[in-house]
């Protein structure tokens, strides 16, 4: 069976700092960088045949430290989207050694708006629990200053994710996606077919792992909290 294994990216700055990152490309903090071991343990129990992130410095980072920790392998960043890194980026030859890893903007977070930056803290109390908890977890909540909501999120990262993703794991591969946090909420929605309303409730904490085995029709066979 092929396997999706998703991986929330390790522990940022700003994460640590409880400040709304977006598209924000901030780096990874110690107290994440010191996951990297536990969590590669984890993800290379099972052959990784390909993965893919976004060109968010935190989650390409995320998947540079945790294959430190595996003999022989290193990523190769392959860019999806159009420009100068797709097309001038490319290479015939390849080794048995390197881990093909596919980068494009739809797996970026969220797009915060005018809440980037900002602490989180401070935000709840100026507009109150309900309504930051909306723009943070709800479908289609759009954070002020023409952030996305979810919906939006969803309508980059899943057709992504059926284009690129599902053609993989047709072909029997295993597949990594090391992604922020609504990116990765919008595949487990379509992945778990969880509806709009039930959505708000899904959390994947810093370093949090899913993995999902599917048989040769995509069917779901199993679902697994590594």
């Amino acid at each position: 069976m092929a396997q999706l294994i998703l991986l929330r990216h390790l522990k940022s700055q700003w994460n640590l700092e409880n400040r709304f990152s977006g598209w924000v490309d901030v780096p990874l903090c110690n107290e994440g960088i010191k996951k990297a071991k536990e969590v590669a343990r984890k993800i290379f129990k099972s052959k990784i045949d390909v993965a893919y992130s976004s060109p968010l410095l935190r989650n390409q980072n995320t998947l540079v430290r945790i294959l430190d920790y595996i003999d022989n392998k290193y990523p190769i960043f392959i860019h999806l989207d159009e420009g100068r890194m797709k097309k001038w980026g490319n290479f015939r030859e390849t080794h048995k050694n390197y881990l093909p890893v596919y980068i494009s903007e739809n797996l970026n977070e969220r797009y915060y708006g005018k809440l980037q930056g900002l602490d989180k803290e401070k935000t709840i109390k100026k507009y109150g629990p309900e309504k930051v908890r909306l723009w943070r977890r709800g479908f289609n909540n759009d954070p002020p200053g023409g952030g996305e909501g979810l919906d939006e999120v969803y309508r980059r990262a899943v057709p992504f994710y059926k284009k690129y993703i599902e053609k993989d794991l047709r072909k029997g591969k295993n597949v990594l996606v090391v992604a922020s946090h609504n990116s990765l909420r919008a595949m487990i929605k379509y992945v778990e077919k969880i509806s709009n309303q039930d959505i708000i409730n899904v959390e994947v904490p810093y370093a949090g792992i899913i993995s999902y085995k599917f048989d040769k029709l995509l069917k779901l066979k199993n679902r697994k909290i590594l």
